[in-house]
């Protein structure tokens, strides 16, 4: 019997088109169930739309769905996804990880807290709350040290602060990002002591409890603040092969720590001279488009693995084609409207670049962080080695122009 996998989305998933493309080229049945508030929910013949945050009626839909056309599994495609699928998956006797495992990697706090106990080196933390006294706060503080909300992903709301004066500004600039998502009202979030050192990201693939590397993502572009806007990624690392085991290591362990036993892994981890340091750790994939830079045996995507494992079909190959590769996430400049880009084509035109993608849209606002979610594109090269790699990106960055005018309030005209 054909697989029938439920993709678990959001409106503004960049990820869910490569979900369907790889569910196509395997051959399995999916129904993308979309967060939708619940005022929003209407029939719709070819997606289940669902409101996340109301969990009984979430679980209400789907057990429906599933006594009609029986699920194989839940894939969420989005970090939002992951605690529904967990319950509804342990309701419904489906293979996913824990209820409390998925809870850990969505809430930093109970990460750290975690990690902390199991030993996994990571910063030295505090849970606040942007209704305490942040001018007494702030005296207590050890600086550099980074606020960080609980849940928001990508950077989203990270600031670092090297004095208290940056610091009270840095959490009244977070409370008023969450109040516009969460609602007015208190917030809680971390102070983290900032790591110094140089970023890596690995993306993995849990299996049984066990970590299967995918790929390690170098960094090259310092990420120091005073916000985390990241922009090359470059695979396989230059890293020496010890530098590297002892990542493959530290994300191990902390996978172990949150209690994660399968699906895919999202790594983010700081190397300074005392080793590696776990920054964060998500159960989904690489973000945006990023995915495109890897592929695996004669042509497979990491959608394909992921969709594979989770509907029992057999992997062929965990093993990358033998080229680098590398992606860009086109960093926006400053807030406005986007009015114009232009050297898309001189961009394509530079030896190894694969692919340039303007995914903002056209006369719509741009919002860089740390209030931002979303990039101005993507850029994708391959090459004979990393180094090839990051050339080609930069180079091909450096033909783009951006024309972003200022947004403009508009009045209302009398008479």
């Amino acid at each position: 019997m054909q697989p029938h996998l439920l993709l678990l989305t959001t409106p503004s998933s960049y990820r869910l088109p490569a979900f369907l493309d790889a569910a196509r080229r395997i051959d399995v049945q999916v129904t993308v169930a979309e967060d939708t508030p619940s005022e929003l929910i209407r029939p719709l013949p070819t997606r289940l739309l669902i409101d996340f945050r109301d969990r009984e009626a979430a679980l209400k839909a789907i057990r429906d769905l599933h006594a009609v056309k029986p699920l194989t599994a839940i894939v969420p495609v989005d970090d939002s996804g992951v605690e529904l699928a967990a319950i509804v998956c342990a309701e419904l006797g489906l293979a996913f990880n824990r209820p409390a495992a998925a809870a850990a990697a969505r809430d930093k706090h109970l990460m750290r807290q975690l990690f902390a106990r199991a030993g996994v080196p990571s910063p030295a933390f505090r849970l606040c709350s942007t209704t305490d006294d942040l001018m007494a706060l702030s005296q207590t503080v050890r600086f550099p040290c980074v606020v960080k909300p609980l849940r928001l992903n990508g950077s989203r709301g990270v600031i670092r602060a090297d004095n208290p004066r940056q610091f009270v500004a840095a959490v009244r600039r977070l409370n008023a990002l969450l109040d516009r998502i969460e609602g007015i009202g208190k917030h809680e979030f971390l102070v983290e002591d900032f790591i110094p050192g140089f970023e890596v990201a690995l993306e993995g693939l849990i299996n049984n409890g066990e970590v299967q590397v995918l790929a390690l993502f170098d960094k090259p572009d310092p990420l120091d603040g005073p916000f985390f806007e990241e922009t090359i990624y470059v695979t396989p690392s230059r890293l020496p092969e010890a530098t590297q085991a002892a990542i493959r290591a530290v994300t191990a362990s902390a996978a172990q720590a949150i209690g994660l036993e399968r699906g895919p892994l999202h790594a983010e981890l700081r190397i300074n001279e005392r080793g590696p340091w776990m920054i964060e750790l998500a159960n989904r994939s690489i973000g945006g488009l990023c995915s495109r830079t890897l592929r695996f045996g004669t042509d497979a995507t990491l959608e394909e693995l992921i969709l594979r494992q989770a509907a029992g079909l057999p992997i062929d190959t965990l093993s990358r084609e033998g080229r680098a590769g590398g992606v860009m996430m086109i960093p926006i400049p400053q807030a406005g409207i986007l009015r114009a880009v232009d050297g898309v084509d001189e961009a394509r035109a530079i030896p190894g670049i694969e692919a340039v993608e303007i995914t903002a849209p056209l006369n719509y606002p741009l919002v860089p962080l740390p209030e931002g979610d979303s990039y101005l594109g993507f850029i994708f090269a391959r090459g004979s080695d990393p180094a090839t790699v990051e050339t080609a990106l930069r180079a091909a960055h450096a033909c783009l122009r951006f024309t972003i005018v200022p947004a403009i309030e508009l009045q209302p005209v009398a008479g």
